[in-house]
């Protein structure tokens, strides 16, 4: 074997050998984006402007978002505090504790996608309906897509306040797990009294694991 064949099999020897280390680097550290995002979410899609939300938000009339006013005292929930969101009827900004403060409230978490979520809906509309004024039960939609979520209430036809809340402040705040649905019930001190990571089929079941939580 002659000096120039033995120099070119050491160089394609180091080089298969860096091939190698190279493959197992990148196993072991894969830069795909599921693994490295991590940018957060936002309140609404681009494309959910006031103009193109118009439509929508009138098919789905949904009832004003609460507020502070009317006389309510209380700080609100401590976890809360802080966290500004939108009303999917109006756009308007909600401080979340202030204009929870000093209700019982049942928070219902869910998405426009989610089939559970819409099947859960219209029996928390019920629950409302029977509970009265005595709990405040309030949608917080989370994903970024309000027009989805605007089309799919009218579809329902449940008109509930619903929260426009994309970038998940609202269950960050009160440690509820990423999934949907889920319903946490406040106490008018504000603490939370439950967080039901589950659905519901009927406001009887509603009713029932709510209890006297929230009412």
């Amino acid at each position: 074997m002659t000096g120039k064949a033995r120099w070119t099999i050491a160089i394609l020897a180091v080089v298969a050998a860096l091939t190698v280390a190279l493959v197992a680097q990148l196993r072991d550290n894969p830069a795909t984006p599921a693994t490295t995002q991590t940018t957060a979410g936002r309140e609404h899609r681009d494309a959910d402007t006031p103009a193109a939300l118009a439509g929508p938000r009138e098919r789905a009339k949904l009832p004003s978002c609460p507020t502070a006013a009317g006389g309510v005292e209380g700080p609100g929930p401590a976890a809360l505090r802080g966290v500004t969101v939108e009303c999917a009827a109006d756009g308007s900004a909600v401080d979340v504790a202030s204009a929870l403060a000093g209700h019982r409230v049942v928070l219902n978490l869910w998405a426009y996608w989610c089939a559970p979520c819409a099947a859960e809906l219209p029996a928390m509309a019920e629950y409302q309906r029977r509970v009265g004024p005595d709990v405040l039960v309030v949608t917080v939609h989370q994903d970024e897509n309000e027009t989805a979520a605007l089309l799919r209430l009218a579809e329902l036809g449940v008109r509930l306040p619903t929260l426009q809340d994309g970038r998940r402040l609202i269950p960050a705040a009160l440690r509820v797990a990423n999934v949907v649905p889920a319903t946490v019930v406040l106490r008018p001190d504000g603490s939370v009294a439950q967080t039901l990571l589950r659905d519901f089929a009927s406001a009887d079941e509603i009713a029932a694991a709510v209890g006297n939580d929230a009412g």
